[in-house]
């Protein structure tokens, strides 16, 4: 018998023990190639330049994710002890949740167009460290995690609730950790008191017991906060904004003009033909890399873009969500003249980066209430999460430091004349 503690910021020691057949199997998976390239991929992609403690990864996000499952499947199968035969598929997926995430993880699936849930499904299905470790604990469980995670298909309502919803294990440890690493403190939330009024509804679905309700209140205004103070903060938005374009210009450029290994050629120029081993392949010490070689020895307008990311140097942002789609469009004109004006390429550092913030949404996985005697739907309980229903639309005016001041008066007298 041998036992391993995993020291974490937030949820102290995380200790595994091999005697304990479901314990065995995350040891196994978390010793995995794939697991481990985890701690290659940030957390929060560029936001570390924005704020500058966001250097966690997705290796400890993911620990953080699985011991919030085996906590919560814990306190239910008090309830109902017919959960506990799903404690592997619980504890697999929460491990396993984000091993399809590529380099700078969600700002990847803008910079490549790949989907990290796809990835994911298929990592687990056709890598054979992971499946043989998965199958070896139970015939098919490879399968089931994978239907799991990108079809949301699931052999039982409160699995794939803790996997999957408005208050699911990933969220919980995300908000606690990103407010932590960033310095912000808006992500505090009772994870003690949340995790204590999970119940079981008359139908065997998740449901919150009323006494949580300020608990559940508190965790949605978080959520809500996070996004809009961090996730969508102003320069990271930029930040990604300007990975977006480093890509596009390589990929533009061609495999004649750019250098690229043969996995980040695969990645740039072949797609299609991204296999295992090459998706494991890029990672973000790969792709930095690249940006280093591409500031140095790429062409002009790729050199400058990687040259900008690299040493901070970022563009303005004007916030114009205000303004009709007609009126953005006519902004970002006058923004490329400036630019233009001021001798500067508009093609690489003029663009509009629009985001929506999607508030809780009551008809996908919406929350409930039970008392043990009425079922209530979350928002007609709670006036305050009703109104975080409501989206939010950010469009922001990307464009070079030499011209802000003078854009931005344009700007107020473009408003004044419509």
């Amino acid at each position: 018998m041998s036992t391993r503690t995993y020291y974490d910021p937030l949820h102290q020691g995380i200790t595994l023990d091999d005697s304990n057949r479901n314990e065995a199997m995350v040891m196994d998976l978390i010793d995995s190639y794939p697991f481990q390239r985890l701690r290659r991929i940030r957390q929060l992609g560029p936001a570390s330049l924005t704020f500058h403690g966001a250097e966690s990864s997705r290796f400890t996000h993911s620990l953080g994710v699985f011991h919030i499952a085996r906590r919560a499947i814990n306190n239910l199968v008090k309830i109902d002890p017919s959960l506990k035969k799903y404690r592997g598929l619980l504890y697999a997926s929460a491990l396993l949740h984000d091993i399809g995430h590529g380099p700078l993880s969600h700002t990847s699936e803008e910079m490549f167009g790949l989907k990290h849930e796809v990835w994911t499904a298929r990592l687990i299905r056709e890598n054979s460290q992971i499946n043989k470790v998965l199958d070896s604990y139970e015939k098919g469980l490879s399968l089931q995690i994978s239907d799991l995670i990108e079809k949301g298909k699931s052999p039982n309502r409160v699995i794939k609730r803790l996997i999957s919803s408005q208050l699911d294990c990933d969220r919980l440890d995300y908000l606690l950790r990103d407010s932590y690493s960033t310095g912000t403190s808006y992500g505090r939330l009772d994870l003690e008191r949340i995790l204590s009024v999970f119940v079981l509804s008359p139908d065997g679905d998740l449901a919150i017991h009323p006494k949580g309700l300020m608990a559940i209140e508190h965790y949605l205004i978080v959520r809500n906060l996070m996004y809009r103070s961090v996730y969508n903060h102003r320069l990271n938005e930029v930040c990604n904004w300007l990975l977006e374009q480093i890509i596009r210009e390589a990929r533009q450029a061609g495999p004649d003009t750019v250098w690229a290994d043969k996995y980040m050629a695969q990645w740039l120029w072949h797609q299609d033909k991204i296999d295992i081993e090459v998706f494991l392949a890029n990672d973000d010490y790969r792709t930095n890399y690249h940006l280093l070689r591409w500031k140095e020895e790429g062409p002009y307008s790729l050199s400058e873009l990687c040259n900008r990311f690299i040493n901070r140097i970022l563009f303005k942002a004007i916030d114009i969500k205000h303004l009709s789609n007609e009126s953005q469009l006519e902004a970002l004109t006058l923004a490329r003249q400036l630019t233009e004006k001021n001798g500067l390429d508009p093609n690489i550092s003029c663009g509009i980066r629009q985001q929506r913030l999607h508030g809780y949404e009551p008809y996908k996985s919406g929350l409930r209430l039970w008392d043990g005697d009425q079922l209530t739907a979350l928002e007609e309980a709670s006036p305050l999460i009703k109104g975080l229903t409501i989206p939010a639309d950010s469009s922001w005016l990307i464009h070079p430091k030499e011209i802000h001041q003078e854009l931005t008066k344009e700007l107020i007298l473009f408003q004044r004349k419509n």
